[in-house]
């Protein structure tokens, strides 16, 4: 029987390897150009050896049309900036939003969310770049097939816990059941953190009877 293979836990399981950049002298129409072409919503800007200074997303060139033949004051004098922008320098949002490969997945996620971004460039401790990571990168764990899960499970949380023996497991769409005779009852909060903390578990659900 061959090793299960490790499931993806920090951002360099998902990352992206490949990834394409501006300095911050690329004009308009080419950062348009790129997003397009590469089906990105969102450019690190560089600058040096690849150290990442600052993003151009969909929303920053947005800015040249939304206020487009608008003669009224705007609501901010950065809005002003952004719509007569014309290079990467002046349109990025820096500091870059960023997160380290060794980071775990939950941590990307709460960036992103907290951030409202929806792409990550993942850099290294002096800032240079090395991928990026997105939304769909950390979807990816739910792309688990439930055998996996549910080896990993018996694995690493119910062959850890001797009281747990007589508990039987099953996983059906990424929600695993736990079923049969607990001794302790106090553990289950402790399975269903334990179980849920396995990357790739939609959730965890009991049908336990006392012994």
């Amino acid at each position: 029987m061959s090793e299960p293979s490790r499931a993806p836990r920090t951002v360099s399981d998902v990352m992206t390897h490949t990834v394409v950049a501006v300095g911050r002298d690329a004009p308009f129409k080419e950062l348009v150009e790129l997003i397009d072409q590469w089906k990105v919503s969102a450019l690190p800007v560089l600058e040096g050896e690849g150290r990442v200074v600052g993003v151009v997303s969909e929303a920053d060139l947005l800015a040249k049309e939304e206020f487009r033949g608008l003669t009224g004051p705007m609501s901010e004098l950065a809005d002003l900036v952004k719509a007569g922008a014309v290079t990467a320098g002046e349109l990025m949002s820096s500091p870059a939003v960023t997160v380290h490969a060794d980071a775990p997945l939950a941590e990307a996620a709460r960036i992103m969310a907290r951030r409202r971004v929806k792409r990550l460039p993942v850099v290294d401790a002096v800032g240079l770049l090395q991928g990026v990571v997105s939304r769909s990168d950390l979807l990816k764990v739910f792309l688990r097939s439930d055998e996996e899960l549910a080896d990993e499970i018996r694995r690493t949380v119910l062959a850890r816990v001797p009281t747990a023996s007589a508990v039987t497991l099953g996983v059906t769409g990424g929600v695993a059941t736990l079923s049969g005779t607990l001794r302790d009852r106090a553990l289950v909060p402790v399975l269903a953190q334990a179980v849920r903390s396995i990357a790739g578990v939609v959730d965890v659900r009991f049908d336990l009877s006392h012994p």
